[in-house]
């Protein structure tokens, strides 16, 4: 079957008009872009909509977010770590203690996940969709910044819509090894260490006393453990295993995922 037979589109007979055949492949290329736009009501307005129920308004009905996660990565010498749990809450309850919140772009590039788990899973697979677009189109990869703003710049025009999102982009392009920060508002940072989440002050105090650009690729693997782990151990919304990620000029290679508990233990036979 072909694509566009895929995407509601169709062949234009030989008698057909040119006119007509314009518009099959006007609703194609409709079709190939439509993951990127929602159809809303026509006069519906989401951001004024959402206000009262998210902002106060004047009734005792309000939306709150409960958002839990530990989220980290830093640069260093032979490129960028990146650490993250596995917890999803639900306010106070912990519905799965195996959520996968590092999202593998391409071969070069990481997305992390906090916030809304849904949001950020969506809008990193179709920036993945972009990369792949932009590497056909130039015949090179994509740079870790240019990823960055492409994610930034879509987020943006959801603002006020209730996207939930705090994403890390790690990456190695003809740069070298790349970290920005993105979020739901369309901020966009660029750092040699971001930690996201509500137990990343702990994971900052670990990572602020242990982090040196010269380190070895085995001392930022505990490090970026021993972060992940104090936080779970501190923030009741963070948990699970520890994912751990090394973004080389090669690629990202996946280290390890250990279960905190084991680290608990681990870490409490070294005191003694």
């Amino acid at each position: 079957m072909a694509l566009a037979d895929i995407c509601r589109g169709s062949r234009c007979p030989s008698n057909s008009n040119v006119l007509s055949c314009q518009e099959q492949f006007s609703d194609f290329h409709n079709a190939l872009g439509s993951s990127e736009a929602f159809h809303v009501p026509e006069n519906f307005d989401p951001i004024a909509t959402l206000k009262p129920f998210t902002e106060g308004g004047d009734g005792n009905i309000k939306i709150h977010f409960d958002h839990g996660t530990t989220t980290l990565a830093f640069k260093f010498k032979h490129g960028v770590i990146v650490a993250v749990d596995s917890r999803a809450t639900a306010g106070p309850f912990v519905a799965s203690q195996t959520v996968k919140k590092v999202i593998e772009i391409n071969p070069y590039l990481l997305g992390t996940m906090a916030g809304g788990a849904a949001d950020c899973s969506y809008w990193e697979r179709v920036l993945a969709r972009q990369c792949r677009i932009y590497e056909l189109r130039n015949k090179e990869r994509i740079s870790v910044a240019a990823a960055s703003k492409l994610l930034a710049n879509i987020v943006y025009n959801y603002k006020g819509m209730g996207l939930s999102m705090g994403t890390m982009i790690a990456g190695w392009d003809k740069r070298g090894p790349g970290l920005y920060y993105v979020d739901s508002d369309g901020t966009r940072l660029t750092n040699d260490m971001f930690s996201v989440g509500s137990g990343s002050t702990y994971a900052y105090g670990v990572l602020d006393s242990g982090y040196s650009w010269d380190m070895s690729p085995e001392d930022a693997y505990e490090l970026g453990q021993r972060s992940i782990y104090h936080a779970t151990h501190r923030d009741a919304y963070s948990g699970g295993v520890v994912n751990l990620y090394h973004m080389k000029e090669t690629g990202w290679v996946k280290i390890s995922q250990n279960d905190v508990g084991e680290l608990h233990y681990k870490y409490k036979e070294e005191k003694k």
